[in-house]
């Protein structure tokens, strides 16, 4: 019983720092990444659709990403949406090729983006706190109904409160390597 619970509280943890990782590649450092144009949603027959699914996005050099569409009638379409996203790029259209070039980061703006990237962390490890929570109910909800002991419980409760501790420390080691990616120039 209390195993489980741990085992289930690792996995919500481990979740946790995937959809820490997913967010920190939303935001955009100095390099070119394909991932940055992942919420670029482009009109196409009428519905938005996912960049990622109506072209071909590659890197170029390290500044520039290069987006080649798989229908030719979506180059405006494209070009459009990269422009209307908030990412702040500006498009150049050259034959096929859809040609992005990433601005340099101004001080002031990488200093936005370290704090960005704070919070994000900061709801990273609320939500491992919560599941952390969440896995002493259950804890003490089995010593209540007697299905675990007092001592199954408190050594439970040591072994969930070390998982939050070694799923905290990750998020402190993503948030030093983003932190020092953004800063860099």
């Amino acid at each position: 019983m209390i195993n489980d619970i741990q085992q289930d509280a690792a996995e919500r943890m481990a979740k946790s720092i995937e959809a820490l990782k997913k967010s920190f590649t939303k935001i955009r450092t100095g390099r070119a990444h394909p991932s940055l144009l992942d919420q670029v949603m482009v009109s196409y027959y009428g519905s938005d659709t996912p960049l990622s699914q109506v072209a071909n996005v590659t890197v170029d050099d390290s500044r520039t990403l290069a987006v080649t569409p798989w229908e030719k009638s979506l180059m405006q379409a494209i070009e459009k949406a990269i422009m209307s996203s908030d990412l702040g790029l500006n498009p150049v259209t050259n034959g096929n090729v859809i040609r992005v070039p990433l601005p340099m980061l101004t001080e002031e703006r990488r200093r936005d983006l370290v704090k960005l990237v704070k919070a994000e962390a900061e709801n990273g490890r609320v939500s491992i706190r919560s599941v952390r929570r969440d896995a002493n109910a259950e804890i003490k909800d089995a010593l209540k109904e007697k299905m675990a002991s007092e001592d199954e419980a408190k050594t439970g409760e040591g072994k969930v409160q070390k998982l939050t501790d070694e799923y905290v420390k990750q998020v402190e080691k993503l948030l030093e390597e983003k932190e020092a990616d953004l800063l860099s120039i």
